[in-house]
């Protein structure tokens, strides 16, 4: 029997909160023999034509959407990511009963993974604050002195599958409120390989979760740990390359072809998987271009003018924004709709609960 002939009706809420719990254990096992009957019930020709076949069958989507929407109500909340591109196939059954073994799993996998991708970074002392003259921006003056302590800080942006692992395992909602309608109307942008799409909160919480899960004390990484890591412990490097320059398709992606008509180049522009060019000297990956980065700091336009010399944390009293009452943070690094502005000493600014297309996050501690 194919997909496509079978019934699906009775694929519904298997345990309602209403049945009495035994009755609700009896029920999800006879509910699990019914997905399971309906994944089986593929032709030998459908299952040799893979995984991308079935997905396009007319009844699994039903199977998946039916699935999610019963996980959603029992308060596990499934990974959005393309399930049957990014997960292993038995993922779905192991949904059906209940996705907290497979997700946790995921996670202890992620959080490893994480870990081993932290470069340490020696501290030292360093002019932070456009030294080179390589940015016009008036918040990225004045070059002042900064002495910083040994560190560790991710090799690679944190993407949005492990992301929407995290997100799996603690339920955590994205903070910008209209994070889920631009999911809808840009999908593409938020594929499991590329950078996470992240507001100040979000990368703020995710870095925590991280450290608690492996002991460590981690945070996404202050404003002068960034600069200094990107500078390959304070270089004279304009751009966070293999050789300090940026060359399109070489060093770093292009930017939007500023000769297109309208704004179509500009919109459809995407960002690359993390890694997709040679890292800097020191080991870092993309921290020009690709996507702008939290760091821990509160924004202040003439925080320069006056930060500490030691281990500089950022401004203490946060500019407020009139329109969200959100205190302004720091991002840096340029993004994948930039390129010659794609500069080690680049600021830009948001408030902690917002995040577009163009902005992710790595962690330190």
């Amino acid at each position: 029997m194919s997909l496509e002939k079978l019934h699906l009706k009775s694929i519904k809420d298997p345990f309602p909160s209403s049945l009495p719990i035994r009755r609700r254990i009896s029920t999800s096992s006879r509910w699990l023999r019914t997905v399971s009957r309906v994944l089986m019930a593929a032709s030998p020709l459908e299952w040799g034509l893979g995984v991308d076949h079935l997905v396009h069958s007319s009844s699994l989507p039903k199977l998946v959407e039916s699935t999610s929407a019963v996980i959603s109500r029992k308060g596990c909340r499934p990974m959005r990511i393309k399930l049957f591109r990014s997960l292993p196939f038995f993922a779905l059954l192991t949904a059906t009963t209940g996705c907290s073994y497979y997700y946790e799993s995921k996670a202890d996998d992620m959080v490893q993974r994480q870990m081993d991708a932290m470069v340490f970074v020696k501290g030292g002392e360093f002019m932070m604050g456009n030294p080179g003259g390589w940015d016009g921006s008036k918040d990225s003056w004045p070059p002042h002195k900064v002495k910083l302590d040994d560190f560790h800080i991710q090799k690679y942006e944190v993407t949005q599958g492990d992301f929407e692992i995290f997100q799996a395992v603690t339920g955590y909602e994205h903070s910008y409120r209209f994070y889920e309608k631009n999911r809808d109307e840009q999908p593409e942008r938020y594929e499991p390989e590329l950078p996470a799409v992240a507001s100040w909160t979000d990368a703020s919480a995710f870095c925590e979760w991280l450290g608690k899960q492996s002991g460590q004390p981690v945070h996404l990484p202050t404003e002068a740990q960034w600069e200094y890591a990107a500078r390959a412990r304070g270089q004279m490097l304009k751009y966070a390359t293999k050789n300090g320059k940026a060359e399109a398709s070489v060093t770093m992606a292009a930017g939007p072809d500023q000769h297109a008509l309208g704004v179509r180049e500009h919109h459809s522009k995407l960002p690359l998987k993390p890694g997709s060019f040679p890292p800097n000297p020191i080991g870092l990956y993309d921290m020009s271009g690709n996507v702008a980065e939290w760091v821990y700091d509160n924004y202040e336009e003439d925080y320069y003018a006056n930060s500490p010399v030691y281990n500089p944390q950022g401004p203490t009293e946060p500019v407020i924004s009139d329109w969200t009452n959100d205190p302004y943070r720091v991002l840096r690094g340029g993004s994948f709709k930039d390129f010659i502005g794609n500069t080690t000493v680049t600021r830009r600014s948001d408030i902690q609960n917002g995040s577009d297309d163009t902005s992710g996050f790595r962690c330190a501690y």
